[in-house]
């Protein structure tokens, strides 16, 4: 059934068309999360940046995605959902070639904030398309489809930006949505109809920004609490009291104004909430696993970018192939074991990384990489039918707006924590390390050890003091894996919450 005030879509070629022409929009988005992450040293360099000055690329794109992201659903409401698609098109295929052109750290840090605003209600609004545009019975399949876009766009990203930095040059990561962007709008003016405006709705100016203010606090405590040493960092302690202080606001206004920027009444839905719960899990585990893989495999194991892309690409291809199986099986198979496949596979691959090594080979990586997309597919698909199988459909843009902000900050949260633990662990394994390097054991004689770690001497002393810190950081990354891995044992249970089938 469609939402209020959205044609019905009967025609398979238009279905097609809208199909086409909004996944082309969500894919352009979700590359962008990660395809900008390996070109920073490049920008660096051409902009004569500092660390902390060039990640602020990053931290404007994600601070303004995730401030934008829950208005998305009023603002289809209010202007029509169409208006808004086209508009956030544009405005991200501008913003994106602005960032191409900038010629200093203010331009392009102003010109990615400008992405992320544009940027934030193509997938939230994409998905809302796809959910009317089919019938009850095909969500599953129109989920799969969009599930290409949101779950392997972050995966070839990097991929991708590897290979356009590496051969042209890093203005080419954010030229390439040129030609998505253009073919995208064209398609989306000719075949999606506009839904039905909502005039009378007023907007929550008040919770909009008490929620913005706590997510943007949130989102910059997380991005630089690790470089400021969190708690003992004054910046970090106002950042979190802000927080806290701001939803802690957020949310007896919700509960108490006569139009609230969020309709509480959304969240009596059981599959929804357990769907915002399970996309929140997704984030951290995808995301945080993305961070972890490619500086193991360029700073561990020595491998150049380029082909840090090329083994993280297959795991793009179990995740296509197993959205397109599952996408078939839904209606005849229990969701919940559906997702709890893909639940097992997710953890399957992540018990394996946890026992990696330095001179663990690409086939190993690149088939642990296949089965934790499976496991993604598996879990994707099947979660996105059922979160909105039972919301009633005016709630559909707010709905899909919620369950994007929540796979926002789930990335975020994952990332912040796994990159903290890294370097706590990373510490600790090196002091425990350390003591054992006693002068005094056998194995450590300057007989027995090779005369580059000959520790009589500074130069084998220094050798030797890299070998202990790079076995410390290597233990760190596999305690990383096996955190994510315990973090998805623990969402099992949650299983038992959904219902059996998606509609």
């Amino acid at each position: 059934m469609p939402a209020a005030g959205v044609q019905a879509v009967d025609q398979a070629p238009a279905r097609g068309l809208i199909t086409v022409s909004i996944m082309l929009a969500t894919i352009m988005q979700a590359i962008d999360t990660t395809i900008a992450n390996v070109a920073l040293p490049s920008m660096q360099g051409g902009m004569s940046a500092t660390q902390d000055q060039i990640s602020w690329v990053l931290t404007s794109y994600i601070v303004a995605a995730a401030i934008m992201t829950p208005v998305t659903g009023v603002l289809a409401a209010r202007l029509g959902r169409k208006k808004v698609f086209l508009t956030s098109v544009v405005g991200f295929t501008v913003a994106s070639m602005l960032c191409g052109a900038s010629v200093s750290l203010t331009e392009i840090v102003f010109f990615r904030l400008l992405q992320g605003i544009f940027g934030a209600g193509l997938v939230p609004l994409s998905q809302a398309v796809l959910l009317d545009t089919y019938p009850r019975e095909k969500h599953g399949s129109a989920m799969a489809i969009w599930g290409l876009g949101v779950m392997v766009g972050p995966i070839i990203g990097p991929s991708l930006g590897g290979y356009l930095t590496e051969y042209y040059n890093w203005r080419w990561v954010f030229y390439i949505n040129l030609p998505i962007g253009l073919i995208a709008f064209a398609g989306i003016m000719a075949s999606v109809p506009e839904s039905k405006t909502d005039s009378g709705r007023n907007f929550d100016y008040f919770g909009f920004v008490l929620l913005s203010c706590a997510i943007g606090a949130l989102q910059l405590m997380l991005d630089r609490g690790q470089s400021l040493d969190w708690f003992s960092s004054l910046e970090i302690v106002i950042e979190c009291v802000a927080t806290l202080l701001f939803l802690y606001m957020f949310l007896v206004h919700t509960f108490s104004a006569d139009q609230p920027f969020i309709q509480p009444s959304m969240f009596a839905d059981r599959n929804f909430v357990v769907g915002l719960i399970y996309i929140f899990i997704i984030g951290i585990t995808l995301y945080a696993t993305l961070a972890l893989l490619p500086p193991f495999m360029q700073q561990m194991m020595g491998f150049p970018v380029v082909t840090t892309g090329y083994v993280l690409a297959p795991r793009g291809m179990g995740t296509m192939f197993a959205m397109m199986l599952v996408g078939r099986l839904i209606g005849r198979v229990d969701i919940r074991l559906l997702i709890l496949t893909g639940l097992s596979l997710t953890i399957l691959a992540l018990f394996i990384m946890g026992h990696f090594t330095t001179e663990v080979s690409i086939p190993v990586i690149v088939w642990t990489g296949v089965i934790q997309g499976l496991g993604f597919g598996f879990v994707f698909v099947p979660l996105s039918t059922s979160t909105f199988a039972t919301l009633p459909p005016h709630f559909r843009n707010e709905g899909t707006s919620m369950y994007s902000l929540m796979r926002n900050i789930g990335s975020s949260i994952g990332i912040s924590v796994v990159v903290t633990m890294l370097a706590r662990n990373t510490q600790i394994n090196h002091a425990f390390l350390a003591e054992t390097m006693q002068p005094f054991r056998p194995a450590l004689a300057p007989e027995n050890l090779p005369q580059i770690w000959d520790w009589t001497t500074t130069a084998g002393t220094v050798a030797l003091n890299g070998e202990v810190t790079r076995q410390a950081l290597t233990i760190a990354y596999l305690n990383d894996f096996r955190l994510i891995m315990w973090i998805t044992v623990a969402s099992i249970p949650l299983l038992l919450i959904l219902k059996r089938k998606a509609g």
